[in-house]
């Protein structure tokens, strides 16, 4: 099956100029997205992984479903002030300003190996604060993987010290 076929793209948006893979069209095919999350894990089911992180909001959909065929715990980063409990935060920039994720203080515990996932690999921008806060909680990356990776905008490049698979490349 080709999964980049089940992804729809639609031109201009959010903005003018940006060509944005929607993977809902995807998703919403079971076979489809039953292919694409075992193909995900096979691609790093020889990384070890006691946990997969994602943030939200497609991250979920694809770090979840991930963690469940590892057999690997799963932890959900969030939006600032959506998570009770005492949290740890970091900010990453965007196009138009700042934003805020969190992660729970006592989600990882040192020495604990991480696999983050996501649906997109543009800029690495929310990949990147992501994995830093694992670190901060002492957990060690495995590897970071998506599964749309936009190749000229070069994300993979500041996640360089790190192992990252993609599934479908644009």
């Amino acid at each position: 099956m080709d999964l980049k076929e089940k992804i729809r793209v639609i031109e201009d948006f959010p903005q003018k100029g940006i060509s944005f893979k929607d993977i809902t069209t995807l998703i919403k095919d079971g076979k489809a997205f039953k292919q694409v999350i075992k193909s995900m894990a096979d691609l790093v089911r020889h990384k070890e992984a006691d946990l997969v992180v994602a943030p939200e909001a497609r991250g979920f959909i694809i770090g979840a479903p991930i963690a469940y065929e590892l057999g690997a715990g799963f932890v959900p980063i969030r939006k600032n002030g959506k998570l009770p409990g005492e949290t740890i935060r970091a900010e990453y920039k965007l196009e138009y300003g700042i934003d805020i994720i969190e992660m729970h203080k006592d989600a990882i515990k040192p020495g604990q190996k991480v696999i983050v996932a996501d649906d997109l690999l543009a800029t690495g921008g929310t990949i990147f604060s992501t994995i830093e806060l694992v670190e901060r909680l002492g957990g060690e990356i495995s590897a970071a993987i998506f599964l749309i990776e936009l190749t000229d905008i070069n994300g993979r490049e500041s996640l360089s010290e790190y192992d990252v698979f993609s599934l479908i490349k644009y």
